[in-house]
């Protein structure tokens, strides 16, 4: 079935049709040797990302300095994201991405060593930490950009939702592998199969055949190439509504996880072992939510998706809060995983459908500011509320909001419909086949 064509009925596709389908973006040779680099890679980094949480505990004792790690790592995206958005969109993306997992190869390496070799200090878990969020603030919108230029806009939304299910998949494994690890032979062992799983993404983007895209003219100073690319999304409202809610969920909502170890131990008297289950069961509903948006064939009804799941996700926050039976909290937490990752997966693909090649780069990187540069705000925030207020009134009132945001947004479907359809049938005019994209349907419709 070619893209654009109308979709067969559920009952009439064959079952092996449609799974076969869920794959489709594994065509591309490219996206193959970038899949299955990525897979091990994420593994990996899955592993360090635990072992070097237990590193900070055992070394310290402190909830404060483990969550203070975390927002070093993370709060460089937010603040450097909109260079490594302008430099993805005036560079060569392969080059970039080859050149940040590169450094962050030799990050995990400089980890291990000083873990290994006992002289490890918290100090340099801050600086180290720090150093390879603002690599992932480079690294990010490259990679996001540059999954367009491995598959081409007929199978992009499906490369972003595969892309979505090897993130989960790893984070299933890689926590799993980093528990045994930890405990058997220690963190420095799980900071340097981190390092080696580099190899197979640098490998994999080396035997790349990629063709090169338009590069943003540079006769514009850095400065206001960045300036054109937040003009753009604040004058673009389909897509300012899109990371609005987006940037919504991930203050109120996001912050779950960093409060999760309160309800594992606290709340529901399940230790250690409990949290690694609670956490299993979000990943494989994240899995399972990726996996749905992978099987789906055209932008019909994101707008409704992304209402739907950002609605859920707040929801299953509240019920899951109220909850202080152990197996109950992890069957709620199955609808947490899922409704996030459709939310997250769903608006990466309706914002990459509608924006430029020339400005991919720059709008990701606000994407990538809403998504990761906006958590560990929240997390610093859902924290000092859990000490007034507690742990579960802290994610009631978090779920609350998320609930308002997919009110707030799905009340504006109907106004930014018509543009949203306009945005998708300029960029695939200019990307394919005019033929075909005449009646593309719009992401929003209903």
């Amino acid at each position: 079935m070619k893209f654009g064509e109308p979709a067969a009925s559920p009952e009439i596709l064959p079952r092996a049709g449609r799974l076969a389908g869920a794959f489709r973006a594994l065509k591309h040779r490219n996206f193959q040797l970038f899949f299955s680099g990525q897979l091990i890679s994420l593994t990996g980094t899955w592993m360090q990302n635990v072992a070097q949480a237990w590193l900070v505990y055992r070394l310290t004792g402190s909830s404060v300095l483990l969550g203070a790690v975390a927002f070093a790592g993370q709060f460089p995206v937010f603040l450097m994201a909109p260079f490594g958005g302008m430099t993805a969109d005036r560079h060569n993306r392969h080059r970039i991405i080859i050149t940040t997992q590169t450094a962050s190869m030799i990050l995990a390496f400089i980890l291990a060593g000083l873990t290994l070799s006992h002289t490890i200090r918290v100090w340099q878990l801050f600086v180290l930490a720090a150093l390879l969020g603002t690599v992932n603030a480079f690294d990010i919108p490259a990679r996001q950009a540059f999954i367009v230029d491995m598959v081409g806009r007929d199978n992009l939304m499906n490369a972003i939702a595969l892309n979505s299910s090897m993130f989960n998949g790893a984070r299933i494994v890689g926590p799993a592998v980093a528990g045994v690890v930890v405990a058997a032979i220690g963190e420095g062992w799980c900071f340097f199969a981190n390092a080696v799983s580099f190899i197979a993404v640098i490998a994999g983007l080396l035997l790349m055949k990629v063709q090169s895209m338009p590069i943003a003219g540079t006769g514009q100073t850095p400065w206001e190439h960045i300036k054109e690319g937040f003009a753009y999304v604040r004058g673009t409202r389909p897509i300012r509504a899109l990371l609005l809610l987006l940037g919504v969920v991930s203050v109120v909502g996001m912050p779950y996880a960093v409060l999760m170890p309160i309800f594992a131990d606290r709340i529901l008297h399940g230790g250690a072992r409990g949290l690694g289950i609670l956490m299993g069961a979000t990943g494989v509903g994240a899995l399972l939510g990726a996996l749905t948006l992978a099987a789906k064939k055209t932008l019909r009804g994101l707008g409704r998706w992304i209402t739907f799941a950002a609605a859920t996700f707040g929801s299953s926050l509240v019920l899951f809060s109220t909850s202080r039976i152990f197996w109950l909290s992890v069957v709620l937490l199955l609808p947490v995983g899922f409704s996030m990752m459709l939310q997250m997966a769903s608006s990466n693909t309706l914002i990459q459908s509608m924006v430029p090649d020339r400005l991919r780069g720059r709008v990701m990187s606000v994407y990538s500011m809403m998504f990761m540069g906006m958590a560990p705000i929240g997390a610093l925030f859902a924290g000092v509320m859990a000490k007034i207020v507690g742990a579960p009134l802290t994610l009631a009132i978090g779920g609350l909001g998320c609930i308002a945001g997919a009110s707030a947004f799905g009340m504006r479907l109907s106004s930014i419909r018509a543009e949203t359809r306009q945005l998708i049938i300029a960029q695939q005019l200019a990307g394919g086949d005019p033929a075909q994209e005449v009646t593309a349907p719009t992401g929003l419709s209903q």
